[in-house]
C-alpha cells in the first residue's frame, strides 16, 4: 500500500449515464438531522455536475417513488437503524426491486450496524479490537458492575446499534455506570461495554478498494462526542494522522476490517491507537458516513486531491456495472 493512495480516475464524464437519481436522506432514526445535512450537501454536489438528482426523505417515500418507477438508482445517505437505512433493510428492498444503490449491501450494512457482532467477526479473524461485554436489554445493575470490573475501568458504554456518538458515555469509575447504562438504554437494541483505549482516535475512509489517508481527531474537550463531531468549530483534524509504517499499517488494518465485515463501495473505519504501545484497535465501521461540513471522508479525500463534488460523483459511479464502461455514453477518456 503506497504512502499516498491514489484513486483511479472517474469512469464517466456524462451525467446522463446515471439517469434519474434519488438522494435518500432524513428517515426516522436518531440520526435524522445529520442525514438531512449530509443529503443536502450530496444533492447540491451531484446537481453541480449536471446529475438529475432529487431529494427523497425516508424509506416510505422511496418505496412510493420506486413503485412509480421515478428513479434509476439511489444515493443512500440515510444514517442509523430502524428507518435510518443503514441496517440492511432498505438495501434488501432495493435488491428485491433491482434498483442500484450506493454503499454496502444487505450483509455488510446489517453486520456493521451491530457493533457487537462486528467485533465477533473481527476477533474470529484475529483482528484487534478492545475487549468488551455484551449487555442485554434490561440487564441488572449487579451484572453491569461485574462486567466493568472484569474489563477494568475506565470503560465505554454505548448502544450496540447507533452511530454519531448517540447514547455513548465514558465511564471512569463505578459511580457512573448506572447513569451510562440508562442513557444507552434509551435507544433500541442491546448495549455494548468496551474497555476504553487511551490514546489517539483515528478514522480511515474507504472508497472502492482504496483506504484514504487516516485522520487523527483532536477535540478540544476530553473526547470526540456529538458536539465535537457536528457543532464545535475547534476540533482539529490532522491528515494523515500518522507517519510512515504506522500510517501504512492503520490503513491496511482498516481495509481488512471493512472487507471482513462484508462491506463494500465506500465507508469509514474508526480506530483507537493506544498511547502506551502504539497498537491500533478497531472500534466500528460506518457504512454511510456523514457528508456534512464536519465530516471525515471528504476531508481525507481532499488530501489526495478529490474535492467534495468529485467524491460524490465517484461514489455514485459505483452503482454502474463495470462492463458499462465500454458501452455507456460519456466514458472518461
Amino acid at each position: 500500500m503506497s504512502a499516498t493512495p491514489l484513486l483511479p480516475p472517474p469512469r464517466f464524464t456524462d451525467p446522463t449515464v446515471f439517469g434519474r437519481v434519488a438522494v435518500l436522506m432524513g428517515g426516522t432514526s436518531s440520526e435524522r438531522e445529520v442525514s438531512l445535512d449530509s443529503g443536502r450537501n450530496v444533492l447540491d454536489a451531484l446537481r453541480a455536475h449536471g446529475v438529475d438528482a432529487h431529494a427523497v426523505d425516508g424509506i416510505q417515500a422511496l418505496v412510493e417513488a420506486l413503485a412509480a418507477q421515478k428513479f434509476d438508482r439511489v444515493f443512500n445517505i440515510l444514517h442509523g437503524q430502524r428507518g435510518g437505512g443503514e441496517d440492511g433493510v432498505v438495501q434488501g428492498l432495493m435488491d428485491a426491486l433491482g434498483v442500484p444503490y450506493t454503499g454496502s449491501g444487505v450483509l455488510g450494512s446489517a453486520l456493521a450496524m451491530d457493533k457487537i457482532r462486528t467485533k465477533q467477526v473481527w476477533l474470529s479473524l484475529g483482528l484487534p479490537t478492545p475487549r468488551y461485554a455484551h449487555l442485554p436489554r434490561g440487564v441488572d445493575a449487579a451484572t453491569v458492575h461485574a462486567a466493568a470490573r472484569g474489563l477494568g475501568l475506565p470503560v465505554i458504554v454505548k448502544p450496540s446499534s447507533e452511530g454519531s456518538s448517540v447514547g455513548v458515555s465514558r465511564v471512569l469509575d463505578e459511580a457512573g455506570l448506572d447513569e451510562a447504562v440508562a442513557l444507552a438504554a434509551r435507544y433500541p437494541g442491546d448495549l455494548l461495554m468496551e474497555q476504553m483505549v487511551v490514546g489517539d482516535e483515528l478514522t480511515v475512509g474507504i472508497v472502492g478498494d482504496v483506504a484514504l489517508p487516516s485522520i487523527r481527531i483532536v477535540p478540544r474537550g476530553e473526547w470526540y462526542d456529538y458536539d465535537a463531531k457536528y457543532v464545535a468549530e475547534d476540533t482539529q483534524y490532522l491528515c494523515p494522522g500518522l507517519d510512515g509504517e504506522d500510517e501504512r499499517r492503520v490503513r491496511e488494518l482498516a481495509l481488512a476490517a471493512f472487507r471482513a465485515a462484508g462491506c463494500s463501495g465506500w465507508g469509514r473505519v474508526d480506530v483507537m491507537r493506544a498511547r502506551t504501545t502504539g497498537e491500533p484497535y478497531l472500534l466500528e465501521v460506518n457504512t454511510a458516513p456523514g457528508m456534512t461540513s464536519h465530516s471525515l471522508v471528504p476531508k481525507a479525500a481532499r488530501q489526495v486531491g478529490v474535492q467534495f463534488e468529485e467524491l460524490c460523483w465517484r461514489i455514485l459511479e459505483q452503482t454502474l456495472p463495470r462492463d458499462s464502461d465500454a458501452t455507456a455514453g460519456g466514458a472518461a477518456a
